[in-house]
């Protein structure tokens, strides 16, 4: 089990908490390393077990996820963390994504997908569509003053770094996003992370966020 990838699960109804750990243990790469009930002991849990993906909920009693999120956003080398959620335009969702996370996962979620979607997490990639990023960013009650700071951040940018960012809004990969542009995917590598640094953003999901309250995202 040496590759496999390191989850930690932290939901407040254990019955939750049984079933991803079923539904993931039956993959031969990936291994529950974790459980816990609450935010405090979701981040106390991150810092012993040191896995590669957290499912987080967001409603829970004592400490919630969303500030569990921030907190384990500021462990070095923090694992990639995934929203588990009931409502994919929950305007708690977004406030998580803007935090750090990764993505997120609707708890409605066919099991096939769940180990799927726990591996591209993995791999350091967004979980989350496109068309679910819109309806986020739509629903969002400070969409104004996200649009005027997105704009500004956008500005900074260079013309090949606003065409990267918006092809990350739409959730392509690298390889996708140096095929569309006909460059190296070391290339958009490099670009990638450049673009990062200027926006200040600690993944591609933020970033994809800002390209959606920019308007840079192709329709």
């Amino acid at each position: 089990m040496s590759d496999s990838v390191r989850v930690v699960v932290v939901d407040d109804e254990p019955m939750v908490c049984r079933f991803l750990r079923t539904i993931l243990g039956s993959a031969d790469d990936i291994e529950v390393v974790g459980e816990a009930h609450d935010g405090a002991a979701g981040v106390e849990a991150v810092q012993r077990h040191r896995p590669d993906v957290v499912l987080m909920d967001l409603r829970m009693p004592g400490v919630d996820g969303l500030t569990a999120i921030e907190r384990i956003g500021e462990i070095a080398d923090p694992p990639a963390v995934v929203v588990l959620t009931t409502f994919d335009a929950d305007q708690y969702v977004l406030r998580a994504l803007r935090a750090g996370a990764v993505g997120f996962l609707v708890k409605s979620t066919p099991p096939e997908d769940l180990i799927g979607l726990v591996r591209v997490a993995s791999e350091g990639h967004t979980v989350l569509s496109a068309a679910a990023a819109r309806r986020l960013v739509t629903a969002s009650v400070d969409s104004h003053s996200a649009r005027d700071r997105a704009a500004a951040l956008v500005e900074s940018l260079t013309e090949r770094e606003a065409e990267v960012l918006a092809c990350l809004g739409e959730g392509l990969s690298n390889a996708q996003i140096a095929a569309r542009l006909y460059l190296s995917e070391a290339t958009i590598k490099g670009y990638v992370s450049r673009m990062l640094d200027k926006l200040g953003c600690a993944n591609r999901t933020q970033a994809g966020l800002i390209a959606h309250d920019a308007g840079v995202v192709n329709p």
